[in-house]
């Protein structure tokens, strides 16, 4: 039989999917198992608890065949009913598609938009549920917005919710940031949290991940949003026999268990910190090549970096010059779309991948007349070394 001939290997700097390490594509290749057998009972039994200290969590965890996308519609269904209100606190284009996702199955949004670029304000959310107490059946958020490279303040945020609509809801989509930044659902009193595969979790894009407290499993109870294959309490049902109501993505599965085992091998603070070092050295480096930074530093995403192209720049012609290369980036969003360049610094990507990343980037510069001269690789080299990122991290 014919093969297709082999994709090259790409450098992939793209906000995801992200790349996936060798050991575990090779543990995604096993042979399949039956999922109604004692081997999957397993292998759900401890990717189960797994998950649930990357959530950092005590309660549930879901895990559906599904696209983040799918499983920010997962949690709206679950948790509403028609013609309820929630407040979206939009920072970017995901941001407005939770809301988009709300509007749709019939419920009354209302937006507290961020300027792209910037968080919400904690203070104002606040001011915003004091004035009408018990206005919001939830409050929906961007815990890292990959359009704009923002990390919000979610423990804020989170205080804020249950000082003043201590009954609301508190979704929060953190597709790009689970794994990358430490978001402690339990101790911010988060109801659901969820996250997709191809980010910092580093498998392949098809799992949407859901962390579900009591709150939101109860509600879960009287919601009647429409739901079939979205409804999570089938889900719960048979989470104590180790098995799902329909059939899973098993290869997936595999992946997930061994990134999730080597996430927790280095520890949960370790990993936060890597990619803290590697904001540092995306941060350095944009700005000495004359791209200023979209985020300010108190707004920074430690998964995503944004930044502005110079005046004269056109986006395409970075993008194909870096594509000649081997190079994946992604541009800007919405209003934001030929203005910018985002790249993702999560996962298994490590200082190797950013300071080659950024030496192809001056050259794709030089061939452009737009600058060069290797000052965006000298800047990242120096900052790789000043927080102490090992080249071969």
């Amino acid at each position: 039989m014919a093969v297709d001939p082999a994709i090259p290997d790409q450098l992939l700097m793209v906000p995801g999917p992200t790349p996936v390490l060798p050991e575990v594509r090779a543990y995604g290749a096993r042979p399949l198992i039956n999922h109604r057998s004692q081997d999957f009972r397993e292998l759900y039994r401890r990717l189960h608890e797994g998950l649930r200290q990357v959530f950092q969590t005590e309660h549930d965890v879901f895990v559906w065949p599904a696209s983040g996308t799918g499983a920010l519609e997962c949690a709206v269904v679950n948790c509403f009913s028609p013609g309820e209100r929630v407040l979206v606190l939009p920072m970017g284009a995901f941001g407005e598609r939770f809301a988009e996702i709300a509007e749709a199955f019939g419920l009354r949004v209302e937006r507290m938009p961020a300027e792209y670029g910037a968080a919400p304000d904690a203070e104002a959310v606040a001011e915003r549920l004091r004035r009408e107490d018990g206005a919001f059946a939830g409050v929906l958020c961007t815990f890292n917005e990959t359009s704009t490279g923002v990390l919000l303040r979610q423990a804020a945020i989170a205080a804020a919710v249950r000082r003043h609509a201590p009954d609301a809801l508190l979704l929060v989509d953190a597709v790009s940031g689970l794994g990358g930044a430490d978001l402690r659902t339990d101790e911010w009193d988060c109801d659901v949290v969820i996250a997709g595969s191809q980010k910092a979790l580093m498998i392949p894009p098809g799992l949407g991940v859901l962390a579900v407290g009591p709150r939101a499993l109860r509600a879960g109870e009287r919601a009647r949003l429409p739901r079939s294959y979205w409804d999570w309490r089938p889900y719960k049902a048979m989470q104590h026999h180790g098995e799902t109501p329909y059939t899973p993505a098993v290869s997936l599965w595999y992946e997930l268990d061994a990134a999730v085992r080597r996430i927790l091998a280095e520890g949960l603070p370790a990993v936060f910190e890597r990619h803290k070092k590697m904001r540092a050295v995306a941060r350095a480096a944009f700005p000495a090549a004359g791209f200023p930074l979209l985020a300010s530093e108190a707004d920074a995403s430690p998964t995503v970096t944004a930044a502005c192209l110079p005046a004269g720049l056109a986006f395409p012609a970075l993008q194909e010059g870096l594509e000649r290369r081997g190079v994946q980036v992604g541009g800007g969003m919405g209003p934001l779309r030929g203005r910018m360049i985002r790249i993702g610094h999560m996962g298994a990507l490590g200082a190797a991948d950013l300071l080659r990343f950024f030496a192809l980037f001056d050259d794709v510069l030089a061939d452009l007349g737009a600058g060069g001269a290797g000052r965006a690789h000298a800047a990242a080299a120096a900052a790789a070394a000043r927080v102490g990122l090992a080249p071969e991290g």
